[in-house]
C-alpha cells in the first residue's frame, strides 16, 4: 500500500517517504495523527517583519464535536526543562479533558488561559465551570522575538477554531513556526501507524513539535550522517527541547497510556539525541476510545487491551516518533529570523548521498 500522502505535504514539500527513505511499519491515510479517528490539528503561523517568527498548534483529542468528552490519558517527562500544563490533573484522574495547545515558551500561559476562553465561548461543557488545560512549549527564541510576547489569545483560538481531520501541513507551521532540530530547521510534523492486535485493527499517530539536538547527534536510518553535515551549524552546546503527543483509537487505561508515553523517548533515540541537560522532553499519550464510559457516572464499563497486548502499540509509538522528527527537517526549508540568524534546511541531496553509500536507499 503506497499514499502520495505519505510522500509529501498538502504544499508539496516533500517527506521522508518522499525522498524514498524506507522507513518501517504502514502508515494511515494521511501518515499523520489525524489518522486516529476524531483528531483535529490547526495552526496560527507568525511570519512577521524580520524577527518575528512563532504561532500555536491547537490538537482537539475527539474533534470540536467531542470537545466535551475526556479520553483515557498518561503523561511522561524525559527531561523536566520545560512545561506541559494541566499534567499533575491527569497524572490524578487519568484523563484528558481538553484540548491540547503548543507554542512558544514565553506564550504556553497565553494559550493555556485562551484554550479556557474558548471552551467558554463555544459553550463547551465538560460537566463543571472550570478546566485545566494542556499546554505545552519549546524554546523558539533563536529565530523569534520571543521575550515580545507576540502571540496572543486570538492566536491560539484561531488555532482551535481552525481544528480538521485529514492532511496536515508540516515544518515552520503553527508552534513550530521558529524552532530547530539537529541545528536544521524544524518544527511541526506527525505520522501514523496502523497495527492489529489478534482480529483488531488500531491506529497510532504521533505529533512532534520538534525543537532538540546538536548537528553532530543526528542520525538517520542508522546512519550517523550530522558528523558529515557541519556546515551552518550555530549551536556549542545542546539546547532546546520536544512535546510530543501520541493518540490511539485502541482502548488503553491511564497506566497504559503512560506506558506509550515512555516510549517516545526510543524513537528519539533513533535520530541520535541523548536527552541533553537543558532540553524539555514532555510527551502525553490519549486513546480515544470508550466515549461512552468517559461520559457516564457512577460505575463505568470499559474495554481494555491486556497488558501483555501492547507490543504492537509499543513499536508504533516509536516508529511514529522517528519518522515525524525526521519530516520536521525534510518537510522545510531555510529561515532567516532574529539577529539575522539563518537556520539552513535539512540538505536532501547530502542526505540522500550518504545514506545512498550507507546502503539504506
Amino acid at each position: 500500500m503506497t499514499s502520495k500522502n505519505w510522500e509529501n505535504t498538502p504544499a508539496g514539500k516533500h517527506r521522508a517517504r518522499g525522498l524514498g527513505l524506507r522507513l518501517p511499519g504502514e502508515p494511515g491515510s494521511y501518515n499523520t495523527i489525524t489518522d486516529v479517528a476524531g483528531v483535529e490539528v490547526g495552526y496560527t503561523t507568525l511570519i512577521e517583519a524580520e524577527h518575528i517568527r512563532t504561532g500555536v498548534t491547537g490538537l482537539l483529542p475527539r474533534g470540536r464535536q467531542g470537545a466535551d468528552t475526556a479520553c483515557m490519558a498518561g503523561s511522561y517527562s524525559l527531561n523536566g526543562n520545560g512545561e506541559m500544563t494541566g499534567t499533575i490533573w491527569i497524572e490524578e484522574i487519568g484523563e484528558l479533558q481538553t484540548p491540547i495547545t503548543i507554542t512558544n515558551t514565553a506564550s504556553c500561559g497565553v494559550t493555556r488561559d485562551a484554550t479556557l476562553r474558548w471552551l467558554v465561548e463555544n459553550d463547551i461543557g465538560t460537566d463543571q465551570d472550570w478546566g485545566l488545560p494542556v499546554a505545552a512549549e519549546t524554546y523558539d527564541g533563536d529565530l523569534n522575538d520571543i521575550n515580545g510576547f507576540h502571540v496572543t489569545a486570538q492566536h491560539a483560538m484561531a488555532a482551535l477554531d481552525g481544528a480538521a481531520s485529514g492532511a496536515l501541513e508540516m515544518g515552520s507551521v503553527g508552534g513550530g513556526t521558529g524552532m530547530t532540530t539537529y541545528e536544521y530547521k524544524a518544527g511541526s510534523a506527525s505520522a501514523s501507524r496502523l497495527i492489529e492486535i489478534g482480529t483488531a485493527q488500531y491506529t497510532v499517530g504521533t505529533f512532534v513539535q520538534s525543537n532538540f539536538g546538536l548537528r553532530a547527534e543526528l542520525t538517520v536510518l542508522g546512519v550517523p550522517i550530522g558528523r558529515e553535515l557541519s556546515s551552518g551549524a550555530f549551536r556549542s552546546k545542546g539546547s532546546g527541547s520536544i512535546i510530543a503527543i501520541v493518540a490511539t483509537d485502541a482502548p488503553l487505561l491511564p497506566h497504559q497510556c503512560k506506558r506509550l508515553a515512555r516510549r517516545v523517548p526510543l524513537g528519539l533515540a533513533r535520530t541520535g539525541t541523548i536527552g541533553h541537560n537543558s532540553s524539555g522532553d514532555i510527551f502525553l499519550a490519549f486513546s480515544t476510545a470508550n466515549r461512552q464510559a468517559l461520559q457516564s457516572g457512577g460505575v463505568r464499563h470499559l474495554d481494555a487491551l491486556a497488558d501483555s497486548e501492547l507490543d504492537p502499540l509499543f513499536q508504533a509509538v516509536v516508529e511514529t516518533v522517528e519518522e515525524a522528527v525526521l519530516d520536521a527537517m525534510i518537510a522545510n526549508e531555510a529561515m532567516t529570523g532574529r539577529n539575522g540568524l539563518t537556520v539552513h534546511a535539512l540538505p536532501h541531496d547530502d542526505l540522500l548521498v550518504l545514506l545512498k553509500r550507507a546502503g539504506k536507499i
